[in-house]
């Protein structure tokens, strides 16, 4: 019986990239583990920052955790500095959570803003996986898209415009959501082979959906306490 090597090496590269996307969904679940308890645990403590303040000592953690996990991608260590980072990354939204809660339907809202972002990562994570198709392309526009956020972020601390946070909440919905299409594609077409990177991509697009979508909810049906 003739060996084919050819269909042999291509089932191969098939299996690795399912094992991949398997063990990245696997850990991206386990994060929200880590990102609960700090949520938790932040609004337990009221825990809040000044904005500048809060400012350098999230992007002081977050890039120092993002060098070590990349550091150590290739062990055990980096699962673990990726689950502690998750952990600070639910102590952080606790600030938003505790602003959700001071509406009468805080806690409707936030359970609504979970289902949601549930529903655009299995639906649009579903589509790169089944349909295969390489979203390589949208990684540029992705990219001008959080440029333009970052900066209209920095704007919009400094000029209260009105409806400039509807406005920065909704793109970053559409950019998020269309950065999960990238990134799944990247696991399924194998230009991304680790699963811990692939995770915190992942996770990082799942974050902020989520609190972006809160943000809009909050805005648009939040109802304030008497």
């Amino acid at each position: 019986m003739e060996f084919n090597t050819t269909t042999y090496g291509n089932a191969a590269l098939a299996a690795d990239r399912n094992r991949v996307l398997r063990n990245t969904y696997f850990l991206l679940a386990l994060t929200m583990l880590p990102t609960a308890a700090g949520a938790l645990l932040g609004v337990s403590m009221h825990f809040a920052m000044t904005p500048w303040m809060g400012l350098l000592v999230f992007l002081g953690v977050s890039f120092g955790c993002f060098f070590a996990i990349e550091k150590t991608k290739e062990s055990a260590a980096g699962v673990f500095i990726l689950l502690g980072w998750t952990g600070f990354m639910g102590l952080w939204l606790s600030q938003i959570l505790q602003v959700a809660l001071r509406f009468s339907n805080g806690a409707g809202l936030i359970g609504t803003a979970a289902i949601g972002t549930a529903a655009i990562f299995f639906t649009l994570s579903t589509i790169a996986t089944v349909t295969k198709k390489d979203f390589g392309f949208l990684g540029n526009f992705m990219f001008v898209g959080l440029v333009i956020l970052i900066l209209a972020s920095l704007a919009s601390m400094f000029f209260p415009i009105p409806g400039l946070v509807l406005a920065i909440s909704a793109v970053s919905l559409l950019v998020f959501s269309g950065y999960i299409l990238y990134d799944v594609s990247q696991i399924v077409t194998g230009g991304e082979t680790n699963y811990v990177t692939a995770t915190l991509r992942l996770y990082l697009d799942v974050y902020n959906i989520f609190v972006n979508l809160l943000n809009i909810l909050m805005i648009l049906s939040g109802n304030r306490r008497d």
